[in-house]
């Protein structure tokens, strides 16, 4: 279904246009970029070498954790490979920042530390490189971003789709329910349940997917009961097609334009609203690195640590004006009534 979708020609001419959109195009090629440097960032950001070779044998301390006796050390069991002495013929291969998200610079005075040589961005209220922090932070924002996203819009098209294309009864009680829902505070009961669940990501994930297909479906259900009437939809059911099917691969693909269109910028808010929680305390669990956590020390240090509040802002709104523009680029190619 998916498939055709895409190989038809309006989504072709849909393409071109988004091409069209220079910034866009710009903007969804830095966030790839992004995202995939994020999730390879213990071999860009790490107090362990990527590869080393030490007394003719090869060590690969990223991915397998090795014991101190290995390398000959007996006054500790965890091994600091900054301290290994390498011999003649022994060599290892670093990463572009060599601190781990959870180590603290002792060589500094105080914390936090501003910018330095050592620390690009400076460091945080416990010595915490804020560089690294930033790059490992972005691969839980954007995780949680679009796995909140796929879920509530799976949801929400399910349920949607369903109200829609059924109607009478089935729309009417649905609709009861969502107006049920819509009537919550979300965000205070979301945070209220945290701090009941004291939450992984995945738990904030499907709470705040509890609450979170509301929006789409309401534009599901709009896009199912209009193109339920449509010619092609009567021509299917006139041939004797089943209900599952008209759904599946006549309505649903023709139902797609707002479920696209408002992907990106759903993305976007949903890395605010984790960066939020994250502020408030009541999001991922310490020390895991996080955006909004740097923030918060930025509002208890803003007076003699500006870099806290600079780097992760700028980070924010660097990736939030991109997904905007991307969403901008998708919106303007899905329109209809652009040529």
């Amino acid at each position: 279904m998916i498939e055709q979708w895409l190989k038809n020609d309006l989504s072709k001419k849909r393409w071109r246009r988004f091409k069209k959109h220079k910034f866009a195009c710009f903007s969804a090629i830095i966030v790839t970029f992004l995202t995939v440097i994020t999730f390879f960032s213990p071999l860009i950001a790490n107090s362990r070498p990527v590869m080393m070779s030490y007394k003719s044998t090869w060590y690969f301390p990223v991915v397998k954790d090795y014991g101190a006796k290995e390398f000959g050390v007996t006054t500790s069991l965890l091994m600091d490979y900054r301290e290994l002495e390498l011999s003649d013929g022994d060599w290892a291969i670093w990463p572009l920042i060599k601190w781990d998200p959870f180590e603290s610079n002792s060589h500094v005075d105080q914390y936090p530390a501003p910018p330095s040589k050592d620390n690009l961005f400076g460091t945080d209220d416990r010595g915490r490189d804020v560089l690294t922090r930033l790059l490992y932070g972005y691969k839980y924002s954007i995780l949680y971003a679009v796995c909140v996203w796929f879920l509530t819009f799976f949801v929400g098209t399910i349920l949607g789709a369903v109200m829609g294309f059924f109607g009478g009864q089935v729309d009417f009680i649905g609709q009861r329910i969502v107006e049920i829902f819509s009537t919550v505070p979300q965000f205070f009961l979301l945070i209220i349940l945290i701090s009941i669940f004291s939450p992984n990501l995945w738990w904030l994930v499907a709470i705040s997917t509890v609450f979170g297909w509301i929006p789409i479906s309401y534009y599901a259900r709009g896009e199912f009961l209009k193109n339920r009437q449509q010619e092609y939809v009567e021509a299917a059911r006139s041939m004797g097609a089943r209900k599952r099917s008209i759904i599946l691969k006549h309505i649903l693909p023709n139902s797609l334009t707002p479920i696209i269109t408002f992907s990106p910028f759903v993305i976007a808010s949903n890395i605010i609203g984790l960066a939020s929680l994250d502020y408030l305390g009541f999001g991922l669990e310490v020390p895991t690195p996080s955006w909004g956590e740097l923030l918060s020390q930025a509002n208890q240090y803003y007076s003699i640590a500006w870099w806290l509040a600079v780097f992760p802002s700028l980070a924010l709104f660097l990736v939030l004006t991109m997904l905007n523009l991307i969403g901008e680029g998708v919106r303007d190619a899905m329109d209809p009534n652009l040529t």
